[in-house]
């Protein structure tokens, strides 16, 4: 498939890119400005809150995949660039905090996440709430708490709305799984407009 990814520079951005070109498929990057170093796929200079020119950068893919920073980024503004481009499925890497830690508790509501971050958590939480009133094809994928570089082993649990944590407690996912369950979630979808989660 043609796959354009949304923030293809980032940290979680590159592995995806890598998780795709290892499967064959083929990938633009879609990224504000020019990054210092080569990302390896052709690369498109687009902000991803201008409609129009995000819309421009996708045109012509499968699908879009979003790797990016919910504080910096509008859900309508890409859904509007989805319908305007005709690409007709997006892909989301989302956040842990909206995810219930207790019965009708979500992490976000329960005061252990740290200031500094809220701004972050609640731009997921008002992502993936503009996702559902839109009539766009989506996923959004909640990585575990400790979303961390680490290594690709495919072994790895999926879950809905809940928070998961390991035998000692952990909830912690690498970038490399989520990207391949991510992928793996585009080549054979189970998650048509809903959120689904990853753990160890």
């Amino acid at each position: 498939m043609k796959i354009a990814v949304i923030g293809a520079t980032g940290k979680v951005g590159q592995r995806l890119v890598d998780e795709l070109r290892r499967r064959g498929h083929a990938v633009t990057g879609v990224a504000r400005s020019q990054p210092a170093e080569d990302p390896g796929v052709p690369l498109r200079l687009a902000d991803a809150n201008d409609p129009a020119a995000l819309a421009d950068a996708i045109r012509g893919h499968d699908a879009a995949m979003l790797a990016g920073r919910f504080v910096s980024t509008s859900a309508d503004a890409i859904v509007t660039a989805m319908k305007r481009a005709g690409v007709p499925r997006l892909l989301v890497v989302g956040g842990a905090g909206t995810l219930f830690a207790s019965p009708g508790v979500q992490l976000i509501d329960m005061g252990v996440i740290p200031e500094a971050f809220m701004p972050e958590v609640a731009g997921g939480r008002d992502f993936l709430e503009a996702l559902k009133r839109s009539d766009i094809d989506w996923t959004f994928l909640s990585p575990a708490v400790n979303f961390v570089p680490g290594e690709r082993t495919g072994h790895f649990r999926l879950g809905g709305d809940d928070l998961m944590r390991d035998g000692s407690g952990d909830s912690r996912i690498s970038y490399e799984d989520l990207a391949m369950a991510l992928v793996d979630e585009l080549e054979a979808p189970k998650h048509s407009r809903k959120r689904f989660s990853i753990a160890y």
